[in-house]
């Protein structure tokens, strides 16, 4: 079975709500705190999974950033369609689009603008890449496949140029935490150098992420052969990616979004999404995909909550209720924040849930 044009993607729907469930349970500070107190040993493997990288290497976690851009690209691609085909102009689409893009960046700045010290002007934050990505891949929609394809190289090599021949001083080690000439450039605009190696000049690579997911969802509604394409791309992209690491040409850095990561990343989203598209709206597999659907459909809204609400009250609030009653029992400190924080996703999840059924979907 393949869903017509006019049916939901509901492999969309499971994915977006996957990375929103991981997100959701990362920021109650369980995956730290696993990974902090799992010693060594198989444990501490699978809990390193769930943290970034330090710098040059991919693990697990490194993946769902791209992997929430990407997904963006491929729902923009449904929603054009659906309101192309109501008679919505492309002007009209456009202004709806950067009115999107506005509020994306408002949010994303706000999100880390509150600050003990006061405010701050910072411009890591997925969202504010988002409104770039998502821009860029509307302005080339309609562009044919081979012109967008050669956009994404452009965009990478740019990334290359801009990192290996610009030669600030002081900046100029293009793959060096720190050195690099994105480091100058959060300087320029923020006054500031991410401790983290984070830089803002990431949304030009990890545009290819939105573009390439915008060309993926105009594949699912063609009546073209969709698995193998897109296992085809990803073998691709896994060749270039991992081949320019190994060759040491350009390291795998999540933190820089460097063109190999962009590309070894974007084969593993193609990966997931071609399996989630096998299992779910091929195959039929649709019961018990409300747990992750209910998160999917408000994902703009639970992330905002999370990350604002949650990291500045709600999180703490929740938490400090079931340590006080888990201490009446004398509960271990593990267990004890294990499900503190499940606790916390549990509300987070029931509060979508909420909202699912009655219908309210937060948009932009």
């Amino acid at each position: 079975m393949t869903p017509t044009n006019n049916e939901r993607l509901l492999s969309l729907d499971f994915l977006r709500g996957l990375i929103m469930v991981l997100l959701a349970m990362e920021s109650t500070g369980l995956y730290e705190y696993l990974y902090e107190h799992s010693g060594s040993g198989w444990f501490n493997v699978m809990t390193e999974q769930l943290t970034h990288h330090p710098w040059n290497g991919l693990r697990f976690w490194d993946l769902i950033q791209p992997s929430f851009m990407f997904m963006a690209g491929v729902a923009m691609a449904f929603s054009l369609k659906k309101q192309w085909q109501k008679g919505v102009s492309w002007n009209q689409t456009f202004v709806k689009v950067a009115k999107r893009c506005g509020w994306l960046f408002f949010w994303g700045v706000l999100d880390y603008a509150v600050r003990p010290g006061g405010l701050s002007f910072e411009l890591w934050d997925v969202l504010t890449q988002l409104s770039f990505t998502t821009m860029l891949a509307f302005l080339i929609f309609k562009w044919n496949i081979r012109a967008q394809v050669l956009v994404c190289v452009g965009l990478l090599l740019l990334t290359e140029v801009l990192y290996r021949f610009t030669h600030v001083p002081g900046f100029d080690k293009p793959f060096t935490d720190q050195q690099n000439f994105g480091n100058y450039v959060d300087l320029l605009l923020m006054n500031k150098i991410n401790k983290g190696g984070w830089v803002a000049i990431n949304c030009i690579p990890t545009a290819v992420h939105t573009i390439a997911g915008a060309l993926v969802g105009k594949l699912l509604m063609s009546d073209k052969k969709k698995i193998p394409v897109l296992l085809a791309w990803a073998l691709g992209c896994f060749v270039l990616g991992y081949g320019l690491d190994w060759l040491h040409i350009t390291p795998i850095i999540k933190r820089i979004a460097t063109s190999s990561f962009t590309l070894a990343s974007l084969g593993w989203c193609l990966c997931f999404l071609a399996l989630a598209y096998w299992w779910v709206d091929i195959k039929g597999h649709r019961q018990h995909l409300l747990f992750f659907t209910v998160v999917g459909m408000n994902s703009f809204f639970i992330y905002i909550f999370f990350e604002i609400v949650g990291s500045r009250w709600f999180n703490h609030y929740i938490r400090s209720i079931s340590d006080g009653v888990l201490g009446w029992i004398h509960t271990p400190d593990m267990p004890k924040f294990i499900i503190g924080s499940l606790c916390i996703f549990a509300l987070e999840w029931r509060l979508c849930y909420f909202l699912y059924k009655r219908g309210i979907f937060f948009k932009l």
